[in-house]
């Protein structure tokens, strides 16, 4: 097994490589413009890879952001606990026990019990063997939230300003297909697929941060169906534009995710009579396969993107994989108006 030390080398190591990957091929000089290779007498370049390999680029650099990112925050707050360590006169950890263990009070047998009710299958032994170990596993957890908020309560009231910044992609939209104020300054552009789970799941917690955050966000969407495992989301995406094609995209897109078990053929269609759609338009557009092309594009655009899954987010360029919690959304907005608020000149 790798020790802490090596794994930690390791690991730097890895980063350090992929970031000069990125570098290699991005950073062509002009000045010692060299070939990679020659083809009948045509020489291929760095640039010529670069809409190859987008995708894989993309990845690269969010994988060095999180890295930094991860190490930047254990960084600030080792500086803000030394700093208030060194003011107070006592070590770090005399710090920690005096604002954070000492705080905590011992489980009670009442949350004990929770914790084994939701455990029990998994422990698979009586309570009074583990309860030792379930009040040491329940205190252990309240030390740590203890000293997360101790140390938000230091960056609080501390002078902290961070620089680093997400890596940001060009992602264009249609722009038939937002929702909210098309003013808006803040775009999450959504690759989803009616048919994900996850989708579904992360379409009421962006439905609700639309709300929260009314004429500042707006959403843009994008199809990405997976067909090899969802073989009713490319006839779902199909019946969406053709009800968009009559004014009712939202509206038609709302029922998909709110009705996930109605997707197949004659489901479509009474969506489609739900909301009283032209019977004879609707039926006709999903026959021609009229959209066929235009979401084989958004696939084939979120590709080079680096899109891999579903649902994928791009929030003016800063990408959000996965069903995340509405905070970890918000996070990003509230960066995102922030900066634009800096940005204005005074008045």
């Amino acid at each position: 097994m790798m020790r802490n030390g090596s794994r930690m080398k390791w690991n730097v190591w890895l980063c350090c490589g992929l970031v000069a990957a990125v570098w290699a091929v991005e950073s062509s000089s002009a000045q010692n413009r060299e070939p990679l290779a020659v083809v009948a007498g045509e020489a291929i370049y760095d640039e010529d890879l670069l809409p190859l390999i987008q995708g894989q680029m993309q990845q690269i650099r969010r994988q060095e952001y999180e890295a930094k990112s991860k190490a930047l925050e254990s960084l600030l707050h080792q500086k803000l606990l030394e700093a208030e360590a060194k003011k107070r006169n006592v070590p770090v950890e005399k710090l920690l026990e005096q604002e954070a263990d000492a705080r905590v009070s011992a489980p009670t047998d009442a949350e004990v019990a929770a914790f084994y009710a939701t455990q029990k299958d998994r422990i698979n032994r009586p309570l009074e063997e583990v309860k030792a170990q379930i009040q040491q596993v329940l205190r252990q957890s309240k030390v740590e939230q203890a000293r997360q908020t101790f140390l938000e309560s230091l960056r609080a009231r501390s002078e902290v300003a961070v620089y680093l910044q997400p890596p940001r992609v060009e992602v264009s939209y249609d722009p038939a297909r937002v929702r909210g104020d098309a003013g808006a300054p803040v775009t999450i552009i959504e690759f989803s697929d009616f048919q994900c789970p996850f989708c579904e799941r992360a379409y009421r917690v962006v439905k609700e941060l639309l709300v929260k955050y009314k004429g500042q966000v707006k959403l843009a969407y994008r199809d990405f169906p997976l067909r090899q495992i969802h073989p009713q989301a490319q006839p779902a995406a199909e019946a969406s534009r053709c009800a968009g094609d009559q004014g009712k995209f939202w509206q038609y897109h709302d029922r998909l995710f709110e009705n996930p078990s109605q997707l197949n053929g004659v489901a479509l269609l009474e969506h489609a009579v739900a909301l009283e759609l032209d019977q004879k338009q609707f039926d006709g557009c999903l026959a021609s396969g009229k959209f066929r092309a235009q979401i084989e594009q958004d696939l084939q655009d979120g590709n080079r993107l680096g899109v891999n899954g579903t649902p994928a987010f791009f929030i003016n360029g800063v990408e959000v994989s996965g069903a995340q919690p509405a905070a970890v959304f918000e996070k990003i907005v509230k960066a995102e108006l922030a900066g634009i608020r800096q940005a204005r000149p005074a008045q």
